[in-house]
């Protein structure tokens, strides 16, 4: 593999441990709605992918616009269950603190917006690590599995694509870091998520913490 200079994040799912959080509600207000879906089929569908993608396949499954109500219900929900739930993912910590002690520098790219990231990573004190350097699908024309988001993060930085490395829990994302020509690892602990991340192009590990090895 090639010398890595810039390590790429996900976000959800890869530093905070957001998304059982956010598709057991969604789960549960789309199933409110008459549209029976589980939790873990949200998280297979759904990884990865901008927010406003979700939202329309969730309207197209309801038939036509949604309440107003469940937009208001859903957002308060996740926001009350972050602030009582959110913890960063194991492991993560240690290899933040391993990529400061060699001086290689990461950032964050994200389908999520810049508010919730915001959130999320102030809320498991994980902001500081990558402060100026947090980007969202919001700053490119189209988000995973597009390389957009990746390819707009090396032009900004100044590396060459490959010479980052992403680390990716969907396969949108993989995908995406395969199309803008970076080399990527999946994070899962699930097996059959795993086959699938290695199916898209992904090395993949069970355990951040023994990213470690890779520098």
């Amino acid at each position: 593999m090639l010398a890595t200079q810039l390590v790429i994040f996900d976000c959800d799912g890869v530093l905070v441990d957001s998304e059982t959080i956010v598709c057991r509600i969604l789960a549960e207000e789309m199933n409110k709605l008459g549209m029976q879906t589980t939790a873990e089929e949200l998280d297979e569908e759904f990884s990865g992918r901008p927010a406003q993608d979700c939202l329309l396949e969730i309207e197209t499954r309801y038939g036509g616009p949604l309440p107003d109500h469940y937009f208001g219900n859903t957002e308060r929900r996740i926001r009350e269950a972050f602030q009582r739930e959110l913890q960063p993912v194991a492991g993560i910590e240690q290899l933040l603190g391993h990529l400061q002690e060699i001086n290689l520098p990461s950032c964050v790219a994200s389908s999520g917006s810049h508010e919730k990231m915001r959130l999320t990573l102030n809320k498991t004190g994980l902001f500081e690590y990558f402060d100026g350097r947090i980007f969202s699908a919001e700053d490119v024309e189209r988000g995973k599995p597009w390389p957009d988001l990746f390819l707009h993060v090396a032009s900004t930085l100044g590396v060459e694509p490959l010479h980052c490395l992403v680390i990716e829990d969907s396969i949108a994302g993989v995908r995406a870091a395969v199309a803008a020509g970076m080399p990527v690892i999946g994070y899962t602990n699930q097996p059959r998520r795993a086959a699938q991340l290695r199916e898209a192009g992904a090395r993949t590990i069970g355990d951040l913490a023994a990213a470690v090895d890779f520098f």
